[in-house]
């Protein structure tokens, strides 16, 4: 099935029909499936729950592995990131979101965005907004995580944003061997570069990443990019 937006900014089309037209809200999100050729928005929901890209994604992942998470703005690489997370709590294993973008409350309502309920993995979840997230500091709040963790970074290019941290190699470097020493799985959530233009390139990919300081992108075992309701998941 392929959407003309992500699920999210559906939603927030709906939103704007129905405060426009003045209609209920569920009325809006069916026209907006309608709009979709799809008969109504809880079967639109049905249907893209059944092709989450993140189960597919979750699935080729492995204890050890770096991965980059990147799209333009808009596009759902922050909820896909702790889809991730939640996946991994599915199985059992531990969700690590790490973010210097959202306060707690946004995370919390992004669960609600996603369909999950943060009550229901307790102590599987643990969620760091703090403002002074590096590579060090995952490093030391990870000292005991058990293998198969999942520890999701929101987002690359802010680790290195205060003067006082490491530069953006050396922290990745880092993050890529806590991730091998420990058997975690690292997803780095990313930017992509403002030059990126969809319409003469259906989906970006390495060489769209933005990197305002030097990096080697190498240092990912594997990447996946957002666009359009599209996914695009390859080994680096």
């Amino acid at each position: 099935m392929k959407l003309s937006a992500p699920i999210p900014v559906l939603k927030r089309k709906a939103r704007l029909l129905a405060r426009t037209k003045t209609i209920p809200l569920h009325q809006a999100l069916d026209e907006v499936a309608a709009s979709e050729g799809i008969a109504g928005w809880s079967l639109l929901a049905a249907k893209a729950a059944a092709v989450r890209p993140a189960a597919r994604l979750f699935a080729r992942l492995a204890p050890g592995d770096m991965v980059l998470l990147g799209a333009r703005p808009g596009q759902g690489k922050t909820l896909m990131g702790l889809e991730l997370a939640v996946e991994a709590m599915k199985s059992g294993h531990r969700g690590s979101f790490f973010t210097l973008e959202y306060t707690e409350k946004e995370v919390l309502d992004r669960f609600r965005a996603i369909g999950a309920d943060r009550a229901q993995f307790g102590s599987l979840f643990e969620l760091d907004s703090s403002d002074i997230i590096s590579a060090a500091h995952i490093a030391g709040r990870m000292a005991s995580a058990p293998r198969g963790t999942m520890v999701v970074v929101d987002y690359l290019q802010l680790l290195d944003q205060k003067r006082d941290n490491p530069k953006l190699m050396e922290q990745v470097r880092a993050l890529r061997a806590l991730a091998r020493d420990k058997g975690l799985i690292v997803v780095m959530i990313s930017q992509i570069d403002r030059s990126y233009d969809p319409a003469t390139k259906t989906m970006p990919d390495l060489g769209d990443v933005r990197l305002p300081n030097p990096l080697d992108l190498k240092l990912f075992d594997k990447a996946c990019f957002l666009a359009n309701g599209e996914v695009r998941i390859h080994s680096v």
